[in-house]
């Protein structure tokens, strides 16, 4: 998820989140993806004609009226989008007897696997909040002479993509076969199985979008995998650490990862540092290539001039959306830098706006 699309989900989370219903009226409809549209929306039609059972005229208004407001809204899609759709209507009236209906649709960045519906005195935000909490994935590969186990790290989520096992001969050679012969064979094995492992990495993460690829295992294997002439140049720079590990089955993966946390702490905030030593650094050879503070940058923004536009986590969320707002008028690159690094900080202390320009300009 890039910075755009989790400001805009936290957001309407946190819009969501302050309603509260008087009684079970406001609506929420998850829909996974590929799922019929129509189908919703006929399971809608037939839920207002139960809710005119209702016996308090107020909730069977308010419900009636928000199953109303959802099924206008979901007519004005074609079909489902590629990963489902969320949906939210109700009553958000603050005096009783008022009437606000309002409806909030949202298309995830993840693909939703569940379907819901629910009428309640809050809307239903804890599938979102789990896509929120989401963070970059890693692929993992754990594996020696006899096996491998391949899998993918997304935020806390752990996923066994593919395991192999090798052909490699034991380390006691059959009778009759000479020393060398057997040697032989046992390499020759070792090298058709580091291409079986290079092949399933190229088939799991080549086009996937990964933050780095961890390996492990126990003695040398791993880094005859990783050294050797096996993976292919694109998977192998995705490469960011190799790790001692004893087992290479799915409590390999477990291991791995609790040996890899500096790794992926530090990969986490790697581009946020990044980007702010490259400020820092720019601000001290050439300030002519940097800007901060809000209005000297939403100026430079508005002529086209910002690439890269760095906005401090600790602003309010409206600031936030007009900065956006303009970026996305010429292009420029949003980063959301948090305030848990020194870097970070120093951003807040500048006035939590700054941005690195096209090209040298003075206002």
């Amino acid at each position: 998820m890039d910075d755009a699309q989790r400001f805009k989900l936290k957001k309407l989370i946190s819009e969501l989140k302050k309603y509260r219903g008087r009684h079970t009226e406001l609506v929420s409809v998850y829909i996974p993806q590929e799922y019929d549209l129509n189908k919703v929306i006929a399971q809608l039609v037939q839920e207002q004609g139960t809710a005119s059972n209702i016996k308090s005229a107020s909730t069977r208004k308010n419900v009636i009226d928000a199953l109303e407001r959802m099924i206008q809204h979901l007519k004005l899609y074609q079909k489902t989008p590629p990963n489902g759709l969320a949906v939210f209507s109700g009553n958000v009236a603050e005096r009783e007897g008022d009437s606000d209906v309002k409806v909030w649709s949202i298309e995830p960045h993840l693909p939703l696997k569940i379907r819901i519906y629910r009428c309640d005195k809050a809307f239903v935000t804890e599938p979102l909040e789990q896509m929120l909490e989401s963070k970059d994935s890693y692929g993992l590969v754990v594996m020696d002479r006899r096996e491998a186990t391949i899998a993918l790290l997304n935020g806390k989520s752990v996923t066994i993509l593919a395991k192999t096992h090798s052909m490699v001969p034991g380390k006691f050679k059959a009778g009759g076969q000479s020393a060398m012969r057997f040697l032989r064979l046992r390499e020759g094995a070792a090298k058709d199985f580091y291409k079986k492992v290079a092949e399933y990495m190229k088939e799991q993460f080549l086009n996937r979008e990964l933050k780095g690829i961890i390996v492990g295992g126990p003695g040398p294997t791993k880094y005859e995998l990783v050294e050797g002439n096996y993976i292919t140049n694109d998977v192998k720079k995705k490469i960011i650490a190799v790790k001692d590990i004893t087992y290479t089955d799915e409590f390999g993966i477990n291991e791995l990862i609790e040996k890899s946390e500096d790794v992926l702490a530090e990969a986490e905030i790697t581009e946020e540092k990044s980007l702010m030593h490259k400020f820092f650094d720019m601000l001290a050879k050439n300030p002519s290539k940097v800007a901060y503070g809000k209005e000297i940058v939403f100026s430079m923004l508005s002529a086209g001039v910002v690439d890269v536009l760095l906005l401090s986590e600790s602003l309010e969320d409206d600031e936030i959306e007009k900065f956006e707002s303009e970026a996305e008028k010429f292009g420029t690159t949003v980063k959301i830098i948090s305030t848990e690094t020194s870097e970070g900080v120093q951003l807040k202390e500048l006035g939590g706006v700054a941005a690195l320009l096209r090209y040298e300009y003075s206002s």
